[in-house]
């Protein structure tokens, strides 16, 4: 099944420098500028095909979500992977993003506790590091001893090969017969 990310909102969280430095660690060369608010980029494959990706410069350009998207079609093709597969490792950060997980570690400290879920972020199984105050530690602590899945809202920020939920808003035992 191919799948093609369209979401404006979820596009526009891949920051330029994080495509950018993508495209660098993967074979992709800045061929020349486009006009003010873009640059080409080039990769060569073989001897015959030469595939281009014009990059946006700025997120607040009317069609940076649309050029994001056209980026993930030609990575897909050039690198055999599917966007999502793609659209993980570029995600960054996603503000005011819904995990459903299972807490799979807790860490204890003095007013706060740390917790590690394994949740799915763009289709993937990641883990995600999670700071709770009380009440919502006790939460955790039991969904930890009964293996029972849990959901949380906030802001995901990647921090090199991890994720962490930051401003978390909710946090709860995820109720399967309710939801």
């Amino acid at each position: 099944m191919k799948v093609t990310v369209r979401d404006s909102e979820t596009l526009k969280t891949i920051e330029h420098s994080q495509l950018t430095a993508y495209l660098q660690t993967h074979g992709w060369y800045e061929d020349r500028p486009f006009l003010d608010n873009a640059t080409i980029w080039l990769y060569k494959k073989d001897d015959v095909d030469e595939f281009e990706i014009l990059v946006p410069n700025k997120r607040s350009l009317g069609d940076y979500a649309v050029r994001i998207s056209d980026a993930l079609s030609t990575l897909e093709v050039v690198e055999k992977r599917s966007q999502l597969d793609i659209l993980s490792d570029l995600i960054t950060n996603v503000s005011h993003i819904e995990i459903q997980g299972m807490v799979i570690e807790i860490k204890e400290f003095d007013a706060t506790g740390i917790v590690i879920l394994m949740g799915v972020v763009v289709g993937k199984l990641r883990r995600i590091k999670v700071e709770l105050k009380q009440p919502e530690y006790n939460l955790a602590s039991k969904a930890y001893q009964e293996r029972l899945p849990v959901i949380c809202t906030g802001d995901l920020i990647k921090k090199g090969s991890f994720f962490v939920l930051n401003n978390l808003r909710k946090f709860a035992i995820f109720d399967v017969v309710a939801n």
